[in-house]
């Protein structure tokens, strides 16, 4: 361990073994929920996530209309998230409807039951 400047009486060995542990373990998930919030984290992201959420899948056309912005904008919010695997596509004709893929669509159902409940606010 790093001699690094600490006020502390005595350290917990086996607390700071079994924390570099469990960090350890979960760099995988970190990576994965890092990529995913990250993402989230834009006012207009969260939205389109949102939507997509609830609607199940949803056309650039749709997410245009529904936000009242062009389809250039809302096109480049959906790239950065398609290309960081938190949406697939699915083409039908010569339309391409987006959607969540599974494992963000579990991961960020918690924060989509608080937006439903209106609770946000509350939570704070």
């Amino acid at each position: 361990m790093e001699n690094n400047s600490c006020i502390r009486q005595q350290a917990d060995i086996d607390q700071i073994n079994r924390c570099k542990e469990a960090v350890s373990e979960l760099n995988e998930t970190f990576d994965y929920l890092a990529n995913g919030l990250s993402l989230v984290g834009n006012n207009v992201r969260l939205k389109i996530l949102y939507l997509l959420f609830e609607e199940k899948k949803l056309c650039v056309c749709d997410l245009s209309d529904i936000l009242g912005m062009n389809i250039s904008a809302i096109s480049q919010h959906l790239r950065k998230m398609k290309d960081r695997n938190l949406l697939q596509t699915e083409r039908d004709a010569q339309t391409i409807f987006y959607s969540l893929t599974p494992k963000y669509s579990t991961l960020l159902n918690p924060f989509f039951e608080i937006l439903d409940k209106n609770k946000v606010l509350e939570t704070i």
